[in-house]
């Protein structure tokens, strides 16, 4: 068996909700446990770092991840989906699984995985979790999949939780009001460990509150964060400074997104030696240590080009001063699936640009004439171009050396370019 073969493997016969949607999410823990079960219970073998929210997992797992390898600890890194390649989704010290690996996992339990019939998401993540084991990994960062409480990686017994932003994402599955949502994000926080909340949204604060103090859960509001673990507390305010100087991800929600990555590591940082050194010099080479992209990836500069995957309300929301920051005309490569609230995330995005609307090359894409009508018919003024790639170079070739290309909508948009 060669590397695409394995791969076909798992798509073809495991459902994969990246590609395919609602038909591949399954609610239920019982195949992830049996699963892991199967392979030995990997997953209590390294500490771990155990991350929900609905916007900010992403960036804050490399966070805390960069850190950790920065303080001398061997970390895996999970992560989804992914945007060009399968193995990005599994790193150790910012290293992709091998290709080997990822064929002799398919080949060691192709007929159990056959027999129990798992989800695309939860063979990820047994994947991982195993990875990590064979690599004797100090820790592990994890994000969620999806939701919190019925997610795979839910079966962790973590160190400590991080909860970022909630937003409105994935209702069908997770609620329709933000205590809903927020309720399924809770479901991370376990008894006695734990848990750093990221942003202050009064409206959904009770909800974390109230499943800390049932699972007697130590809580810590990130805004509020003392940070007396990694630094002496006349130190705080150049020790801010320093790492806002340093931070290379771009945008006010990074830096809440940073506050809530410190306040996870200044929690560990006395028991597992971690400094403000290690702080500073991890967030300023987050990208170095973790290969971490496609969030404001900044493409070409003459015409400026970036892309970013954000791809709901909130998410368009925080990136949005930057858009309109963009020098000369703007020009958009937009594309999106078709089980997001299209007409809201589009309409948030300014009126004056032009638009070139492409199809990403999966079946959960919406089709790009449709999505070109709806958008003309919201005053997003622009063209069906079918593909992403011929989007991209229409919009590269109507741009001038002044102007700038914004590419998102979807990251599957986005992995088709960067």
């Amino acid at each position: 068996m060669n590397y695409k073969q394995a791969l076909d493997f798992l798509y073809g016969h495991l459902p994969m909700f990246q590609r395919v949607g609602p038909k591949a999410f399954k609610k239920d823990l019982t195949n992830t446990i049996k699963l892991l079960e199967h392979l030995g219970n990997p997953q209590n073998n390294f500490k771990s770092v155990h991350i929900a929210g609905t916007n900010g997992k992403g960036s804050s797992a490399n966070m805390i991840c960069s850190v950790l390898m920065e303080a001398g600890f061997k970390v895996g890194l999970y992560t989804s989906p992914h945007l060009r390649s399968f193995t990005e989704r599994i790193r150790v010290n910012g290293r992709e699984i091998g290709e080997k690996e990822v064929i002799d996992f398919v080949l060691r339990n192709r007929e159990f995985l056959l027999t129990l019939k798992p989800s695309f998401f939860e063979m990820t993540v047994a994947m991982a979790f195993n990875h990590f084991s064979s690599e004797q990994v100090d820790w592990a960062v994890v994000e969620v999949g999806l939701g919190g409480r019925l997610d795979s990686t839910n079966v962790l017994d973590p160190e400590i939780c991080l909860i970022t932003s909630i937003g409105m994402d994935h209702q069908e599955f997770l609620g329709d009001t933000l205590p809903e949502i927020a309720g399924e994000k809770a479901g991370i926080i376990k008894s006695q460990i734990p848990v750093v909340i990221s942003e202050n949204q009064p409206e959904i604060f009770h909800v974390f509150e109230q499943m800390a103090g049932e699972k007697n859960a130590p809580l810590t509001r990130a805004w509020e964060a003392k940070w007396n673990g990694l630094v002496k507390h006349e130190e705080v305010e150049d020790f801010r400074s320093k790492l806002t100087e340093v931070l290379p991800l771009q945008g006010e929600h990074q830096q809440r997104n940073l506050l809530g990555a410190i306040a996870v590591l200044n929690e560990l940082a006395d028991q597992y030696k971690i400094g403000s050194d290690h702080a500073i010099e991890g967030i300023r080479n987050l990208i170095r240590n973790t290969g971490f992209q496609g969030r404001w990836s900044i493409l070409r500069e003459q015409p400026f080009v970036v892309c970013d995957c954000a791809h709901n309300e909130d998410g368009l929301k925080n990136i949005l001063p930057q858009i309109l920051e963009l020098p000369g005309k703007l020009h958009v490569v937009w594309g999106t699936v078709d089980d997001k609230d299209i007409a809201k995330n589009l309409s948030l995005m300014p009126e004056e640009a032009r638009y070139f609307y492409c199809q990403p090359d999966i079946p959960r894409k919406m089709d790009s004439d449709k999505l070109a009508k709806l958008g003309n018919g919201l005053g997003r003024k622009g063209e069906d171009c079918g593909s992403v790639n011929e989007a991209f170079e229409m919009a590269l070739r109507s741009a001038e050396a002044r102007d700038s290309v914004f590419v998102g909508g979807s990251i599957f948009v986005v992995a088709e370019v960067i």
